[in-house]
């Protein structure tokens, strides 16, 4: 199933039911937004599964044609936003290239808790202060969860993951270091993220989903030029290890977000990455080679996956960042 929200007059929009092929779409008749969605899920799936199917046949009275442009993000606000990094690669490499200390699968996930009163819908224009913060991407997948009670287990707790999306966890490169040392967690590093206007159910994804990860490439462009194509399989913490760490202490409310961090691979040297902050520490590791630069006012970048057959599953996140006004 894929469901959407439609930008209106509110904070939160007007969910949408969205056919699979991304042509059709019709306003959702079990719950009016995501967070209502995801609050009552137990009495809204089988309605809104029906409006899928019917629309999928071409049988749902009201269906209109789909356009991305009208879409905020599928989850315009959220309660919480918990985000991992939850790829070792990614550790790995910057850890070769600048000292930090390698982390195993021994050692528990890394999670912060997020900036999420405001999340950027797949096309808006991302506005910054200044280019000397040092703006950078972070190409991720997220899991959307119902309510999930504390004590839960990894595997029970994947049951509790109703919709994935693909989400742009912008980063300002300049604040980072220092908020690490502090130990307290991101701040001023961390403005709003980006989500993508489609969020899909698990079962969506068929093979793709296993084992609590997504098997899909998530391709990257700055511009006109191909960045990466990392694959989520090889996330080495699965979103059912993440929510579990993350409701070892405390009940997570529905639709809490739970980012998987910057998707990365161990040959990220021949994929290429997730952001430029890994692009940069795999300069350095070659020895010579000019280090990549952090984005200026003026570029895009574009987030997809797209599944066996081709066809994109969560749409496009295509995005220009520009001088805050």
């Amino acid at each position: 199933m894929k469901l959407a929200t439609r930008a209106v007059d509110n904070r939160d929009g007007r969910l949408l039911v969205v056919s699979r092929d991304l042509s059709q779409t019709v306003e959702a008749k079990a719950a009016s937004t995501m967070q209502e969605a995801l609050e009552r899920w137990s009495e809204a799936e089988d309605d809104l599964r029906a409006q899928y199917d019917a629309l999928n046949a071409g049988r749902e009275r009201g269906a209109v044609a789909f356009d991305p442009a009208s879409l905020a993000a599928a989850l315009p606000r959220a309660y919480q936003f918990l985000d991992a990094s939850a790829f070792l690669a990614h550790n790995h490499i910057l850890a070769d290239a600048w000292g930090y200390v390698r982390r195993s699968e021994a050692d528990p996930p890394l999670i912060y808790q997020g900036l999420s009163d405001h999340i950027y819908s797949a096309h808006a224009d991302i506005p910054f202060r200044s280019e000397d913060d040092d703006i950078d991407f972070e190409a991720e997948f997220a899991a959307m969860v119902d309510k999930t009670p504390l004590g839960v287990g990894p595997g029970a707790a994947l049951g509790h993951v109703k919709l994935i999306v693909i989400l742009n966890d912008w980063s300002l490169r300049a604040f980072g270091p220092s908020e690490m040392k502090g130990g307290f967690g991101f701040l001023r590093a961390k403005p709003p993220s980006s989500m993508s206007g489609i969020a899909v159910t698990p079962d969506e994804l068929g093979g793709a989903w296993r084992n609590g990860r997504v098997g899909l490439p998530l391709r990257i462009r700055r511009g006109d030029d191909a960045f990466g194509e990392p694959h989520g399989a090889e996330m080495s913490y699965g979103f059912g290890d993440l929510i579990a760490h993350a409701a070892t202490t405390r009940d997570l409310c529905a639709a809490t977000l739970i980012g998987s961090g910057t998707v990365s691979n161990l040959d990220a040297a021949k994929v290429g990455s997730g952001c430029i902050a890994e692009r940069k520490a795999l300069d350095a590791l070659e020895g010579g080679r000019p280090s990549t630069s952090y984005l200026r006012f003026g570029e895009r970048v574009r987030l997809e996956a797209v599944d066996s057959a081709g066809q994109s599953v969560f749409g496009i996140l295509d995005q220009q960042v520009v001088r805050r006004a």
